[in-house]
């Protein structure tokens, strides 16, 4: 008889089999399960802390760890120590991606602070665990008892031959035009990712539509399995008597102060008055312990109320824009004298400068996942520091937000970017966000464009970014273009769309309600499109396309293809022959295991050098042709000359001079730099060499005239040409 009490749903979702099981492990956890899609498994463990904090908070302090373990894929960890470190850029992202969803179900005043960690356990090398994992979380709270308002479910959609495809493996994948993640519950979508090929809006909405109707027949394997295992739920505490009392009392003497407030339309003195008028609401309650405990949270709900209603009564928004006007836009390139490409993107009072900066083969990022190693040509960084936004803070190592920033704005740029056959450069792009007032991940995209073209990229198309908001009562909204921070915290969501003129590159989506409706998104997408051409319109003032050369300070590179039974002797023996013409020439060189090389310098002579270095190794002699060639042996009846590379052949002493020559040594001697005419090649591979027939000056060739006179037996003799040995 087993000890465990184990429950298991099942079903078939995209053509696999998924299981979700628990009760067998971890089951001192609050929930924990093991969810399994193909061969991946990913272990799932919810806990919550039992001490429920005295005050009454509107906020959750919950942590989302994906982790992945490399026995998962039979692998042993690379480094020093052998095992897992830090978490890696690809487990920070998908963390973000579980946290983003699951973040806004729980109910308010349940603030126990709350850890969820999943983590990969088995991956078969095709099924992608980000999706496994998400679901994972969301039956692991399900069955908890926390007060969570799901259960939610996860899909990823493929658009391959203009069909929708739901979960495409990883070998699909690289067909599709399409990669995008949506998550949400019955009612609706909460979490867009997604990276795309210029898709048309319409093709990128029904792909939502497609995945949301894909994660229900999860979500109901959910629910059953809540059904027979979910533990007693946890009392949640309710909102005080005293929040109302405090609520009232603020609205009553100071409502009108606060509406004032937010008819400041620049945000620092915005700011100071708003802060004022906090002080006041402190003031009414000088005395009253449990009211003065409350007052600021209370006064910011207010705030997030009068901002709303503002904006759904009249249409005119904090900084009193309309709800589609873009702010004012001024792009700048060229901004750093040193660096390969710049740009200073500026957005009423959000502000990115972005540095590209050109790199070789040996800057190439390399990625050890667990599907195998690769190695990545395009970088871009995010960072935000406290500055950008009038604060003093803690500075580090990029936090969660900064690498998801990155990741939002890389998908965006990625698919416009040239491959590196026709642009064979590493491509760094830094964007360090100056000033912050909403959307500085869409600031990232346009100025990383901008910068991108002044640094030569022969990009496909310029990319944009602009911000969405929503603000939703009843049956009543608004959608808002190019948001401010304070609408983003106030409001209903956060719809970021990047793309083309012609299409979407990039669509994140998060909200914060679940009544989204297709018409809302529609709207959104189509206020987006406007205004990203809006914005294209004023990049283009600045730059409009890239520039025809690189930077002068970036490397140049020329690419070379040789037969890979070439590459030994380019190599050399233990790389002799290539150290000595990165020595000789100052030239970086990469070669790869099918011959192509790329051949790096900032000084195009130096380049050009070590490619003629290696034209010459990997060259085959031919007849008729001159080359440049050293003396490397000396014999009684001429001399053995190396040229083009490995090859040496032979020439004769009757080919050293046009006029008689009495022995080798009084022409030349070992270590001579000659120049030489190759006159033939037998079919043993053997190279008869001539430098008389050569002007060993200039290297032009020597035509010599045949001579003839008659002998008693009046046979032609002929004057100066090669004797045979």
């Amino acid at each position: 008889m087993t000890m465990f009490k184990t429950f298991k749903k099942e079903i078939m979702w995209g053509g696999k089999p998924l299981s979700i099981s628990t009760g067998k492990i971890s089951r001192q956890a609050d929930g924990a399960v093991i969810v399994q899609y193909g061969n991946t498994m990913v272990h799932c463990a919810v806990c919550a802390s039992k001490v429920q904090p005295d005050t009454f908070e509107d906020f959750i302090p919950l942590t989302v760890n994906y982790q992945e373990k490399t026995y998962a894929a039979g692998k042993i960890p690379g480094g020093f120590f052998k095992r897992e470190a830090k978490p890696s850029e690809h487990e920070v992202l998908v963390s973000r991606l579980i946290d983003r969803p699951i973040r806004p179900l729980f109910v308010k005043g349940f603030n126990n602070e709350t850890q969820v960690v999943a983590t990969l356990i088995s991956f078969d090398g095709k099924t992608q665990s980000d999706i496994v994992a998400m679901i994972a979380a969301s039956a692991a709270l399900t069955i908890s008892g926390l007060p969570f308002l799901g259960p939610i479910a996860g899909a990823r959609v493929g658009y391959i031959d203009g069909q929708y495809v739901l979960n495409p493996d990883m070998h699909q994948m690289k067909k599709s035009e399409l990669d995008l993640v949506v998550a949400g519950t019955n009612e609706g979508v909460l979490m867009v990712e997604s990276e795309a090929h210029e898709l048309s809006e319409e093709t990128m909405l029904g792909a939502v539509g497609f995945g949301h109707d894909a994660i229900k027949p999860v979500i109901q394997m959910i629910i059953e399995l809540a059904e027979m295992c979910a533990k007693d739920p946890w009392t949640v505490k309710e909102e005080p008597a005293e929040y109302q009392e405090v609520r009232s009392e603020i609205l009553e003497k100071l409502g009108d102060e606060i509406k004032a407030d937010y008819k400041i339309h620049n945000k620092l003195e915005r700011q100071d008055a708003v802060a004022a008028t906090r002080e006041k609401a402190k003031a009414l309650f000088e005395g009253k312990e449990a009211h003065l405990a409350i007052y600021e949270k209370v006064f910011h709900e207010l705030e997030a109320r009068i901002v709303r209603d503002a904006v759904l009564e009249t249409g005119i928004r904090i900084d009193g824009r309309d709800t589609k006007t873009i702010r004012p836009i001024e792009a700048e390139v060229g901004l750093l004298p040193q660096a390969h490409g710049s740009a200073l993107f500026t957005r009423g009072e959000t502000q990115a400068m972005v540095v590209a900066t050109l790199g070789t083969g040996e800057d190439e990022q390399i990625v050890d996942s667990l599907a195998g190693e690769y190695k990545e040509r395009f970088l871009l960084h995010y960072n935000f520091p406290p500055y950008s936004v009038g604060e003093v803070g803690r500075m580090g190592s990029p936090g969660r937000r900064e690498i998801g920033h990155g990741k939002l704005a890389w998908r965006a740029i990625h698919p416009m970017l040239p491959n590196a056959e026709e642009f064979p450069y590493t491509i760094r792009v830094v964007s360090e966000i100056m000033e912050s007032n909403g959307s500085s991940s869409m600031a990232t995209v346009c100025g990383s464009t901008l910068s991108l073209m002044d640094a030569g990229v022969p990009m496909k198309k310029p990319v944009a970014g602009i911000a969405m908001g929503l603000i939703k009562e009843g049956e009543k909204f608004v959608v808002l273009s190019d948001i401010l921070g304070d609408e983003d915290h106030l409001g209903d969501m956060d719809f970021k769309v990047a793309g083309t003129k012609d299409g979407v590159t990039a669509l994140q989506m998060d909200i914060k309600i679940t009544s989204i409706t297709k018409e809302i998104m529609e709207t959104a997408l189509a206020q987006a499109h406007e205004g990203r051409l809006h914005i294209l319109g004023k990049m283009a003032e600045a730059i409009a396309e890239p520039r025809a050369n690189v930077s002068p300070n970036a490397p140049r590179i020329i690419t070379i293809q040789i037969p890979k039974d070439k590459i030994r002797e380019v190599i050399g023996t233990g790389g002799k022959v290539i150290r000595e013409i990165v020595e000789k020439t100052g030239a970086k060189i990469d070669i790869d295991e099918e011959g192509f090389i790329k051949i790096a310098s900032v000084d195009e002579n130096a380049g050009q050098d070590a490619l003629k270095w290696i034209k010459e190794i990997v060259s085959e002699p031919e007849v008729g042709m001159i080359y440049d060639g050293t003396v490397v042996k000396i014999m009684d009846f001429g001399a053995f000359v190396n040229f083009l590379g490995s090859h040496d052949g032979l020439v004769h002493i009757s080919e050293l001079a046009p006029e008689r020559v009495e022995k080798v040594t009084d022409v030349v001697k070992e270590g001579d730099r000659v120049k030489v005419k190759c006159m033939s090649i037998d079919n043993r591979g053997k190279v008869k060499l001539s430098m008389k027939r050569v002007n060993q000056q200039t290297g032009e060739e020597i035509v010599i005239e045949k001579k003839h006179h008659k002998e008693k037996n009046d046979q032609p003799v002929v004057e100066n040409e090669p004797v045979q040995e």
